[in-house]
């Protein structure tokens, strides 16, 4: 059995998909910020308001990231033994990230169908 398929390349599709791709990482990044936030140690809010997403393009490589940008956010992130208020801790962005690895692939490829 064979099928046969029509190509006609009226736009070159890397620059469609790399833009798409960059979209798409960039909404993952923000889902990963989202689900952090709800988790993220919380007295003051301070910590909580200092996180961040950003996403680029390089080349045919897009990335992202996701911080919390206060002077204690290391620490609070990775000191175990802090006594935190119920639903927060930390790993609070470790565990989101890792958590949501399905989801996160799933925001992408939404993103670049809908471009295809």
């Amino acid at each position: 059995m064979s099928k046969n398929v029509r190509w006609n390349p009226g736009k070159d599709p890397i620059p469609i998909i790399n833009d798409a791709a960059q979209r798409g990482v960039g909404l993952a990044a923000e889902h990963v910020l989202g689900e952090a936030r709800k988790q993220v140690p919380h007295e003051e809010g301070t910590l909580e308001r200092s996180g961040r997403a950003a996403n680029e393009l390089n080349g045919n490589v897009a990335r992202a990231a996701v911080g919390f940008d206060t002077e204690y956010a290391i620490d609070q992130h990775e000191s175990m033994h802090y006594r935190h208020n119920k639903g927060r801790k930390a790993k609070y962005l470790e565990d989101p990230l890792n958590s949501s690895k399905g989801t996160i692939r799933e925001i992408v490829a939404a993103a670049i169908r809908k471009q295809l």
